[in-house]
């Protein structure tokens, strides 16, 4: 009878929590607090900034997973050919802004070619394309010593297994290597830095156009 009793009160009292009548606003008086606007991610970010300081989290896989989130990081070519064409310009110009905002961050470039041709030609010809790309990005006011074209994979790791020409094949990658040693501000502890950086710079201006200001009006003598 007790056990019954108990039983009763139980589903009372869930269905007062949950039922007609349940008032979510009056109801966090009794729960933690905030725990209506909580998703579960409050705190988040000084749990990641405390990870990486401490060397719990891989700081460079982060950054290059957000690279490769933010800006793409293949260029393609044409056949036999390592010119960058307008197309790869314009890739190459939008990893510049990005690399720009990282003065502590290192980058290789990887040349790949497709299936046609010999290997140790291919080899070669990867090697131009991340070259060509390492030239590019310098002329964009990247630091050479930041970037370094890599031995080139060459024919031996298509995206598409095809004997024939295929364009997706002839391509360089862009990838975050590492950190500039002996930089001030490579991650001692110093993570949130870098990131205030970007904050302050998001809030300067795009433009430097200007309005009229209040000493351009003159009145006649």
């Amino acid at each position: 009878m007790i056990r019954n009793s108990i039983a009763v009160l139980g589903l009372g009292a869930l269905a007062s929590c949950t039922g007609i009548g349940y008032d979510p606003i009056q109801s966090q008086f009794f729960e933690e607090a905030g725990s209506i606007t909580d998703t579960g991610s409050f705190g988040n970010a000084t749990m990641n900034n405390t990870q990486i300081m401490n060397g719990d989290k891989a700081y460079v896989y982060d950054l290059s997973q957000r690279f490769a989130a933010e800006v793409p990081t293949t260029v393609n070519f044409a056949f036999n050919s390592a010119v960058l064409d307008a197309g790869a310009r314009d890739t190459l110009r939008e990893q510049a802004n990005w690399i720009r905002q990282f003065p502590e961050v290192r980058f290789k470039v990887y040349g790949h070619t497709d299936l046609v041709g010999g290997n140790g030609y291919n080899k070669t010809l990867g090697m131009s394309r991340a070259r060509a790309v390492v030239s590019y990005l310098a002329s964009q006011g990247i630091s050479t010593s930041r970037l370094e074209a890599v031995v080139s994979f060459g024919e031996t790791q298509p995206l598409i297994v095809t004997e024939g020409r295929e364009r997706r094949n002839r391509r360089t990658v862009t990838e975050v290597s590492g950190f500039v040693k002996g930089h001030p501000t490579v991650l001692d502890g110093k993570y949130a830095e870098v990131i205030y950086r970007e904050y302050v710079r998001s809030a300067q201006p795009t433009t430097t156009l200007s309005g009229i200001e209040g000493g351009d009006y003159r009145t006649e003598q």
